[in-house]
């Protein structure tokens, strides 16, 4: 039977997956995700990762005693077979597993998810018929606020690129539109010419699962594209095959998130700016900014392309003393004076009336 590879990033204490080989059914349930469910390729490649590691645990290769020696790779089907006669203990010692080499909740709480998701999948093809995680809960997760740049730390990492020439100003048109739209890095590199209507500032977005989405651009935004597209249309290597694509690197292909994490990492240096902030911190950015100037939660959601309303709702945390200036603002008695408590206030007493 042949079987394919996937290249990953391996994390720690894993071997790398480009060693290794994907079973028959695992196999099948990538390709499920990629092509009925269009997952994006890197989540495909996090949960290939995940079930590499299982599979290497139910075959005896890791997480065994210090003194055991490591079985041998089992072969695909073999390897099945093992998938396949999982049972909650087997999950249990894999989870003890994790905790013994240090994974954090969230990493413990996404292997999770990503064995929910396979195991669903063998029941939906009738191979088995519990799932072996019905009983098994996922750690409580730790919560923690997103990081958030304020209006001046956003103006001046914007400012950072200039436009002087077609490779700043394409720098800048990322940017901006990553703060103006608040979408993922995912959804900007995958931007095409197609996609945008920079007259009325609306950007088709194809989200996750492949669902698209409309969201509009501000001002800023538009000018720094026109900036960029005025300066590509004089470059020879931005009219190749890769032309319908919005932003492109040095030799005419299509940028990636790699390279714009890389990019962002250069202007955050230069702007003097905190060394940890993601492109993601512009998109958590985007969301705090509009729920302190008034936007509601609902409409925040929709931008953002969340499919629940509870994911958005961490925002909120982040705006509480914005709402709190907005009571004391509007409130009729926040500013007046406290009413007191009835207890608080000393009472006259009366004699008692004689006979």
């Amino acid at each position: 039977m042949n079987l394919t590879t996937l290249p990953a990033p391996s994390a720690s204490g894993e071997k790398p997956l480009a060693d290794k080989h994907f079973s028959p059914l695992v196999r099948q349930f990538l390709d499920y995700l990629k092509f009925e469910k269009h997952f994006s390729d890197y989540t495909v490649k996090s949960y290939g990762a995940d079930l590499i590691q299982f599979g290497q645990f139910l075959g005896g290769e890791i997480g065994r005693g210090p003194t055991d020696q490591p079985s041998a790779p089992l072969d695909g089907p073999a390897l099945d077979q093992r998938h396949i006669a999982c049972d909650p203990l087997t999950i249990r010692e894999f989870l003890n597993y994790l905790y013994g080499q240090n994974y954090t909740k969230s990493t413990t709480a996404r292997k999770l998810a990503t064995l929910r998701s396979f195991y669903k999948f063998l029941i939906r093809r009738e191979l088995i018929a519990i799932n072996p995680l019905a009983t098994i809960r996922t750690p409580k997760q730790e919560k923690r606020l997103p990081k958030c740049l304020d209006l001046d730390q956003v103006q001046r990492l914007l400012d950072a690129p200039g436009d002087a020439d077609l490779l700043s100003s394409r720098d800048k048109a990322m940017l901006e539109v990553l703060y103006s739209s608040g979408i993922r890095v995912s959804e900007l590199v995958e931007l095409e010419m197609g996609d945008m209507d920079l007259q009325e500032g609306v950007l088709r977005v194809r989200g996750k699962g492949r669902k698209d989405r409309l969201t509009p651009i501000g001002s800023q935004a538009i000018k720094a594209l026109q900036r960029y597209f005025e300066l590509r249309a004089m470059d020879t290597k931005s009219q190749g095959s890769h032309a319908h694509r919005v932003f492109l690197n040095k030799h005419g292909q299509p940028l990636s998130t790699r390279s714009v994490r890389r990019k962002l990492d250069k202007y955050l240096l230069s702007a003097g700016l905190d060394p940890g902030i993601s492109p993601h911190t512009l998109r958590h950015s985007f969301a705090t900014h509009l729920l302190n100037n008034g936007a509601d939660l609902r409409s925040v959601q929709e931008l953002l392309g969340h499919q629940s309303l509870s994911t958005t709702q961490i925002y909120t945390h982040l705006t509480t003393q914005r709402m709190k200036e907005v009571y004391d603002t509007s409130h009729p008695r926040a500013q007046g004076g406290t009413i007191p408590h009835p207890a608080s206030q000393v009472r006259t007493m009366y004699p008692a009336k004689t006979a």
